[in-house]
Formats: C-alpha cells, sequence, structure tokens
C-alpha cells in the first residue's frame, strides 16, 4: 500500500475505495430487504444470497479503506497524536458511523427497491456497470483493489446473468409485466448517468494507473444494455441531456437516510457491535 500512497493523495485513494464499499454496502442493503418477500422461494432465495454477495464485496473494500485511512492518521484523531478511543478506523465504523453526507455512493443503489421489475431493472443497470468497472480494476497498480475486483468479479458475473434473464423474462412475458418493467426502466434510466460521470478522486486513481476511466466503459454498457432491452422487446430511453454528480460528492436523497437509520440503529445504540 505504500507505494499506492506515495504517488496519490491518500484522501484521494481512501474516497475511492470508498465509493466502491458504499456502492455494494447500499445495494445489498436494499437487497436484503426482499428476503422473505421474494414472488416465489427460489427467487427470494437467489436475490438474497445476491445482498451477501454485495455485503461481502463492501467488507473486503472497507477494510481496505480503514488501512488506508488509518495510514493518514494513525491515531485516529487526524494526527494530533493522541490515541482515540476506537484505537483508529475499522470497517465497522465506515459502515456504521459515518453520517449520510459522507458516504460516496451514486444515487442510483439508494433508490427504493418499488416492485420487483422495478428492483431488476436497477439491479441489471448496475451489476452491468459492477461487471465491466471490476474487469477494467483488475489491472490496477494497486494489488489490494486488484485482488478484491478479480475476486469479486466472479460474483458479479452471475448476478448480471441472472438479472439479465429476469429483463427478459419479464419484458417478453405478459402485457403486464411488459408494461411495468419498461416503466421501471423510464424511471431508472436517469440515474445511470452517474455510473458514468468521473469524481475527482477517481480522475485521479485513474490518472495514477489506480483506477477506473469510468467513461470509458460507457460504451461497453450501453451495448450489453441495448443487446438484453432488444432481446426482451423493451425500448432504451433517450439519454440524459444534463447529468449531474451527486451522490459521489455527498449529496444524497432523504432514501439513504432512511436507509441508515435503520442499518446503523443497532451500532448507534450499543456502540462496538462488530460484523
Amino acid at each position: 500500500m505504500a507505494d499506492q500512497i506515495s504517488n496519490i493523495s491518500t484522501t484521494q485513494l481512501f474516497n475511492y475505495t470508498l465509493n466502491l464499499a458504499d456502492n455494494s454496502l447500499i445495494m445489498g442493503h436494499r437487497l436484503s430487504e426482499w428476503t422473505g418477500h421474494g414472488p416465489i422461494l427460489e427467487q427470494d432465495i437467489a436475490m438474497s444470497n445476491i445482498a451477501l454477495d454485495l455485503v461481502g464485496q463492501s467488507r473486503n473494500f472497507y477494510q481496505y479503506a480503514a488501512q488506508i485511512k488509518n495510514k493518514i492518521t494513525p491515531s485516529g484523531d487526524g494526527g494530533k497524536g493522541t490515541p482515540s478511543v476506537d484505537r483508529g478506523t475499522t470497517e465497522d465504523s465506515l459502515a456504521y458511523l459515518r453520517d449520510a453526507d459522507e458516504f460516496k455512493n451514486i444515487i442510483l443503489v439508494e433508490l427504493p427497491n418499488g416492485d420487483w421489475g422495478y428492483t431488476i431493472a436497477k439491479l441489471f443497470f448496475f451489476s452491468t456497470w459492477q461487471f465491466l468497472l471490476y474487469q477494467k480494476l483488475i489491472p490496477s497498480s494497486d494489488a489490494q483493489l486488484s485482488a478484491i475486483a478479480e475476486k469479486s468479479l466472479k460474483e458479479v458475473t452471475y448476478h448480471v446473468r441472472w438479472s439479465s434473464e429476469w429483463m427478459i423474462r419479464l419484458g417478453d412475458g405478459t402485457d403486464e409485466s411488459h408494461q411495468r418493467i419498461q416503466k421501471a426502466i423510464d424511471e431508472i434510466w436517469n440515474y445511470t448517468a452517474e455510473l458514468f460521470l468521473p469524481s475527482a478522486f477517481e480522475n485521479a486513481c485513474y490518472e495514477n494507473n489506480i483506477g477506473v476511466a469510468v467513461s470509458e466503459i460507457k460504451n461497453d454498457w450501453t451495448q450489453k444494455i441495448n443487446d438484453v432491452l432488444k432481446e426482451a422487446t423493451l425500448t432504451s430511453p433517450a439519454a440524459v441531456s444534463s447529468p449531474l454528480l451527486a451522490g459521489k460528492e455527498g449529496r444524497h436523497t432523504s432514501f439513504l437516510q432512511e436507509i441508515l437509520d435503520d442499518m446503523q440503529y443497532l451500532q448507534r445504540t450499543y456502540p462496538g457491535c462488530k460484523w
């Protein structure tokens, strides 16, 4: 880790890793809300397993982010030299003790689940992007990020296949399923623009051969999305005219606060709980 940190702002590397962790954690938490509520038992279990995959990915990224943060301020107190009560940043403190404006996840993952079709469309867009991102991240000069991406890619490959099959099943199904999945696509589409808008920390990591130029995976993402939508007899919406960064810069919807109120309750009520 020392080599990477010496060539880039530690804060930028920390934020980059947080972004990857936060995306997986918040999406995983959203999907976990389907546990016990899926349309049939087999698909309920499949959705729950995908949620577990994403939470597992987030843990790997949070553990690395904690290492980076403690490298910045080993004492955990801003570098003043006084030992902190919790002896530094941990994966638990990153997941459970940050406020909403400190999270770096994209807005897409914090949106409510809606109906089954809405969740499937959101997962399909996100998983396809994550698959391409992890592919590009494997050659990273940061060995830790590379290893996490390589391990996670195996799981995300399944997520893309599973959600693609559901997109086709719903789009090429009944009139109602077709209309509802098309409505979901139209409503979610604008939020996909942030996937390809680079933040300052993403640019810095890319310039140092650590991160991925997210704008460069847009064409492959669009091609995959359009191929599946065509097979599903669905229509791809028009391009977003004025896309904006938001979540990566800590500007979120009220939905994220609702998630954190639920997810962080135990840790904030009983400090020191472990994963």
